[in-house]
């Protein structure tokens, strides 16, 4: 599995070394890439929606990407699924020697967000 023409679109600014943990992950589930660099704009409409907690997201410097299950061609929200994507990307982070953050392992679980390390990628 290779990633699609629109997903890689939505890598567009994105730092490399996520790109290539993205790229890798995908060899191992079934995922696309739903969101990756946001604008402040962006960022504020979903600080406002209440679908994300902070205008210091991750996102708007593109050290994270946020990913959807893809199960026979649709999207899918179920956890199970989320921790498979998680091992995928966890794995992958492993094999490219990228130092990541899952959401998934937060206090306040977000299934679909890897970012890379604070500590690593400041």
């Amino acid at each position: 599995m290779t990633l699609t023409a629109r997903d890689i679109q939505r890598l567009s600014g994105v730092h490399p070394d996520m790109v290539r943990v993205i790229t890798r992950a995908r060899e191992h589930a079934d995922f696309i890439v739903t969101e990756g660099m946001r604008t402040v704009e962006r960022q504020r409409q979903l600080v406002a929606a209440g679908a994300s907690q902070t205008m210091n997201s991750r996102h708007l410097t593109g050290h994270a990407v946020d990913l959807a299950a893809l199960v026979a061609g649709g999207v899918r929200w179920d956890w199970p699924l989320y921790t498979a994507i998680g091992a995928a990307v966890k794995r992958a982070a492993i094999e490219e020697q990228v130092a990541i953050t899952w959401g998934g392992d937060w206090k306040m679980r977000d299934g679909p967000h890897f970012e890379l390390e604070w500590a690593r990628y400041p």
